[in-house]
């Protein structure tokens, strides 16, 4: 009996360690569930993978598509005008 009762704080011990890592495992695990659904940090991810594709783009390609996009809205207003 001497024995059992020698072994079980060592037991004790191992199981309090086990809890508290696996309590932290859980609180880390609720903390990424926290971000992953927080509207807040999904746009600042979205705006900052939006800046990141500008980065990448070539400025050519950039100002041509700007350009484009500028004679298009310019072709559209005048027909607008012109049918009034």
């Amino acid at each position: 009996m001497a024995d059992a009762d020698a072994a079980r704080p060592a037991d004790q011990e191992t199981l309090v360690a086990d809890i508290d890592r696996t309590r932290a495992e859980l609180a880390r695990t609720i903390d990424a569930i926290a971000d992953r659904v927080s509207p807040r940090n999904n746009a600042r991810r979205a705006a900052q993978r939006i800046r990141q594709r500008a980065a990448q783009l070539d400025p050519i390609l950039a100002a041509a598509a700007a350009a484009a996009a500028a004679v298009g809205l310019a072709a559209v207003i005048w027909w607008r005008r012109r049918r009034r």
